[in-house]
């Protein structure tokens, strides 16, 4: 995923506008615009300011090696379901399908926390049938 798309994503999660995070980050409006599209080269410290203004954490990483990642149960639930795309589509509201489909991976990965085991395809079934509800 690129940068833009993680800024933009967060910023219409969060409800905000790119002016009301220019303010909080001290930037500019064009400037936010532009990475958001794709453009510019961000300084850390302005990362920073911006993952700071939209509630989130700046972690930057250099190494050689990829950090070692555990296999997402609802990730292998949301790929092996024909219905997650159409409710997906009904509930994204100003959210793009593909935050959305990330926040209902990890809304399952950690219901599988508090089950105490894997969730399985019913209980994705319940969890798309609760979104249509709401």
């Amino acid at each position: 995923m690129e940068l833009g798309e993680v800024l933009r994503d967060r910023r219409k999660a969060a409800g905000r506008t790119i002016a009301s995070v220019a303010v909080d980050a001290g930037l500019s409006v064009p400037y936010i615009a532009n990475l958001e599209n794709g453009r510019g080269n961000p300084t850390i410290a302005a990362l920073d300011r911006l993952a700071t203004a939209l509630g989130a954490r700046l972690d930057v990483r250099i190494g050689d090696e990829e950090p070692v990642s555990s296999p997402s149960v609802g990730a292998e639930l949301v790929a092996g379901s024909d219905r997650v795309d159409k409710v997906l589509a009904a509930v994204a509201g100003g959210r793009s399908r593909a935050a959305t489909r990330r926040e209902l991976i990890a809304t399952l990965d950690a219901l599988a926390v508090l089950l105490g085991r894997p969730p399985g395809p019913a209980d994705l079934s319940r969890l798309l049938d609760l979104l249509q509800l709401a």
